[in-house]
């Protein structure tokens, strides 16, 4: 699957600005079982959601993400599969799960695991964020951390990719409408890389799951570290900017992607909610 697809389909599910996990048993295909859940007591907000991604008019992918956040937790649950036409050329999956603490400043993982499995590779990944420095742990191990690998101090205060974005709603509700700024650090267990965020305003869009005003991002991807030569992405994948439609729900209290599109890859790739539920 390109790269470019996985890095949409990544920030589309990070993107979430609350979380909570949701119970992931055996995987049957893989073998590897996810991390047990982490329940929150008492969530102010719990979110299902699904979404499909498409190049040009045929379907590629689907996405499906449970949520929820706490007073001072979050935790999230997701599942990214090929589907459609992309289903005919490549078999991928990922599961990931992430629980963390809300502080004061924003969201901040604890434990992150994700198994990604192609065809007949399987690959678990587990991330700990208890200390300053993020600790990772592959099994199989990777060949390669990268050339270079992430250093000690670029593993320092950074996210995992399910959380990466939920700063987003704690940037909307602090300042004011003062949105996407600034750069995320992020660490998913090997590659080490930043999402700088810019505002592009506003724009009324049209989705299954969604109609009326969304609040416009750009987020542009940055490799830092941890990357084989034949893994770094390209000039084309880095051209142009990941946007995403941002939607408020709860009368502001969050917001939650409703639409991506990158124009990188052969045709660009969009992704669109299907259906969100939103529990308090």
């Amino acid at each position: 699957m390109p790269r470019v697809m996985i890095l949409a389909l990544a920030v589309c599910v990070s993107s979430l600005s609350t979380g909570m996990v949701a119970a992931q048993n055996l995987d049957a295909n893989s073998g590897f079982t996810m991390s047990a859940p982490v329940e929150i007591a008492h969530p102010d907000v719990r979110v299902t959601a699904t979404y499909s991604s498409s190049v040009l008019i045929f379907k590629v992918g689907e996405i499906t993400l449970t949520a929820g956040v706490g007073p001072d937790g979050y935790s999230a649950s997701t599942h990214i599969e090929a589907a459609g036409l992309a289903a005919l050329f490549t078999d991928f999956d990922i599961r990931a799960n992430v629980a963390g603490h809300r502080t004061d400043d924003g969201m901040r993982p604890i434990e992150y695991s994700h198994v990604e499995r192609t065809g007949d590779k399987v690959r678990r990944v587990d991330i700990d964020f208890s200390e300053p420095i993020a600790q990772s742990l592959a099994e199989p191990p990777f060949g390669s951390l990268g050339v270079p690998p992430a250093s000690d101090e670029q593993r320092r205060n950074v996210i995992d990719p399910i959380s990466s974005l939920f700063l987003l709603s704690e940037v909307m509700n602090d300042r004011g409408g003062d949105i996407c700024s600034g750069t995320v650090p992020v660490f998913d267990g090997k590659a080490r890389y930043d999402l700088r965020l810019e505002s592009a305003g506003t724009e009324r869009i049209r989705t299954r799951a969604w109609r009326g005003d969304a609040l416009v991002c750009h987020a542009w991807y940055e490799p830092i570290a941890g990357y084989d030569p034949e893994d770094y992405p390209s000039e084309s994948e880095l051209r142009y900017p990941l946007t995403l439609w941002l939607a408020a729900f709860e009368g502001g209290a969050f917001y939650m992607p409703v639409r991506l599109h990158t124009r990188a890859g052969f045709g660009g790739i969009t992704i669109e909610a299907h259906e969100i539920e939103v529990e308090e």
